[in-house]
């Protein structure tokens, strides 16, 4: 098993972050999303190291098996996990691809460190530019709810993982668009991280504003996003970060859910070979 240790945070401690490294050649980084950890690429882990990529994809702090902290959960933290990673690997000319809460890592991390190793960035159905409904932002989505999340975790973590996953993937009673054994799947995932850590993700993801961080991208960048999103609304997050970012690719994925990464996961692959080149 493969870990980094990180440098330490305000807290003073050192954090392990767990890692998985497949492939030779052009190094592509993956972050994951909310609830889950680094396991939810296994299809683009399976699929893009057979074309001289080196894919690494490593669990966020509190989740997979990664070590769980107390506290530090905020952006600035996630941002120094990252860049511990690519340093004490030594990437170089990077891809990052991020995933939801994990597009938050990119942007902040690229608003704090810059583009020095960086080579392209790809954004899938992210949190940026701003989830949070404010006097500036009103169109985004009212605390309560995810307040709302926070109790229901807290009541019975299970239950609501097991119920948030359905409008994860964008299963209805009419449609199935994932099996019930990848449903059991994710819910082991997700349950690998601790309450702690996912309760203060959800304030993360939810409270920091990426609208500075996004005008420090000067790399090129990819944004797809489905436009069946329950779960990260198209209307507040991809279309908001392709105006933020005019010279961006978007990719819009008619129908698709929020879970793309399985339900459109032959698409995601080619878009991402074809992007990274």
């Amino acid at each position: 098993m493969s870990f980094i240790k990180t440098n330490p945070g305000s807290s003073g401690n050192s954090v392990n972050l767990f890692y998985e490294d497949y492939g030779i050649g052009k190094p592509v980084v993956f972050i994951h999303g909310w609830p889950l950890n680094h396991e939810m690429w296994e299809y683009q882990l399976a699929e893009l190291p057979k074309n001289d990529l080196r894919c690494i994809a490593y669990d966020r702090r509190g989740f997979g098996k990664s070590d769980r902290p107390w506290e530090n959960y905020d952006y600035d933290t996630l941002a120094d996990d990252l860049k511990a990673l690519l340093e004490q690997l030594d990437l170089k000319e990077v891809v990052l691809v991020g995933f939801s809460m994990g597009g938050g890592e990119i942007a902040r991390y690229i608003g704090k460190y810059g583009t020095s190793r960086i080579a392209k960035v790809v954004l899938i159905s992210a949190v940026t530019p701003f989830m949070l409904k404010t006097k500036d932002n009103p169109e985004g989505v009212d605390k309560k709810n995810f307040d709302a999340m926070i109790e229901k975790l807290t009541e019975d973590r299970p239950a609501f993982l097991s119920d948030f996953a359905k409008q994860f993937y964008g299963v209805t009673k009419a449609e199935q668009s994932v099996s019930q054994p990848m449903l059991d799947w994710n819910q082991m995932l997700c349950l690998m991280s601790s309450l702690r850590s996912s309760t203060e993700c959800v304030r993360s993801f939810s409270e920091t504003d990426f609208r500075n961080d996004l005008t420090k991208i000067n790399v090129p960048v990819l944004i797809i996003h489905g436009d069946a999103d329950q779960t990260v609304p198209i209307a507040i997050s991809g279309d908001k970060t392709a105006k933020s970012l005019p010279k961006a690719k978007y990719r819009v994925y008619k129908d698709a859910p929020h879970g793309l990464f399985i339900t459109e996961k032959d698409k995601l692959n080619k878009d991402l070979l074809e992007f990274i080149g």
